[in-house]
């Protein structure tokens, strides 16, 4: 759902990839899409509508699609026996629904899971690298400045951001210039003052880790750049964390690598490092000298790739794994 789109695009190239097992692509998008051909693994496949999608009962349905979309259809497709892999808000903090990313709770995963979401994609790569450090000194509080590619928003925004660059008009995704600027807002604002995009990783930090206590504080900044998200991340710890340790328990959490040598300038950019990448990449890792039991470090990801579409296939071939789904 939603094939031809920014995310859908990608998780047709990670398909690919990874050679998930598919023996029939059924592509759809919005009704104007209905009837174009997409290009798929040497083939062309009809662009169909979300009903026929439906009455041609595949085992999985991946959705990208947004959230109305996804609330409207989904339960169509879960109520005839498809597994749907969700990956808009809709159904993130839904309590009957799991929120999975598969290194840290994919083995949660039922064949009685028939809508799966998907989670945010700057929450993604930030509890991936809470994942390991949690489980050996127990996370207490985390400070977080998101610098988030224009990516995230989608092909306007993309667009917005090259017609800038070389002085073109053209439709705004924002309301504001982003090129040799940053927007402090992702997202609309909330009572509390906050975005959805921050009280997202506020929320679903604690439903992905299991761990209500876990205090997240969120600053999320739209930033004029391509190849994946950034985070500035102050972790406060219950028991003081040791660095080396710190370095070889992420190195060795699958999906993740440490790229942290300040003395040779190695440190992860989304551009050089990320861009393309399944890998959660993190660097800069020092203490705070403020606060006890406390790092700080920089985490940077493909947004398009782990923080939403690679993400959504692993979801996938975890079903496969654990023979929920039949290849």
């Amino acid at each position: 759902m939603g094939a031809t789109g920014l995310v859908g695009t990608k998780m047709l190239e990670v398909l690919a990839e990874r050679n998930f097992p598919v023996t029939e692509l059924i592509p759809v998008a919005s009704q104007k899409s209905v009837g174009k051909q997409i290009t798929w693994k040497d083939r062309t496949w009809k662009v169909v509508s979300m009903q026929t999608a439906i009455d041609l009962k595949p085992q999985l349905a991946l959705f990208s699609a947004g959230g109305n979309t996804s609330l409207e259809w989904a339960p169509k497709f879960a109520e005839a026996g498809i597994t749907v892999i969700d990956n808009s808000s809709a159904w993130r903090m839904n309590p009957a629904n799991k929120l999975v990313v598969p290194e840290i709770n994919g083995d949660t995963l039922t064949a009685e899971d028939k809508i799966i979401a998907n989670p945010n994609c700057s929450t993604i790569q930030m509890v991936m690298v809470l994942k390991p450090l949690h489980d050996k000194y127990k996370a207490k509080r985390v400070v977080v400045s998101t610098y988030q590619s224009v990516t995230g928003t989608g092909k306007a925004a993309v667009d917005q951001l090259m017609n800038e660059r070389v002085g073109k008009e053209g439709e705004m995704a924002y309301r504001y210039t982003i090129d040799m600027n940053l927007i402090p807002q992702i997202d609309v604002f909330t009572d509390n003052g906050y975005t959805k995009e921050e009280m997202k990783m506020v929320h679903e930090t604690k439903k992905i880790m299991g761990d209500d206590s876990i205090l997240v504080s969120p600053t999320c900044v739209r930033v004029p750049v391509m190849g994946g998200h950034s985070e500035s991340c102050n972790i406060e710890f219950e028991k003081k964390p040791d660095l080396n340790e710190v370095k070889q328990l992420l190195t060795s959490f699958g999906g993740i690598t440490v790229l942290d040598n300040p003395a040779a300038f190695e440190y992860p950019m989304p551009l050089l490092h990320a861009h393309n990448n399944d890998e959660v990449f993190v660097g800069r890792l020092r203490y705070d000298e403020t606060i006890p039991n406390t790092i700080n470090c920089w985490i940077v990801s493909d947004n398009l790739r782990k923080g939403a579409a690679t993400n959504a296939v692993q979801i996938a071939e975890k079903l496969l794994e654990k023979n929920i789904l039949t290849p």
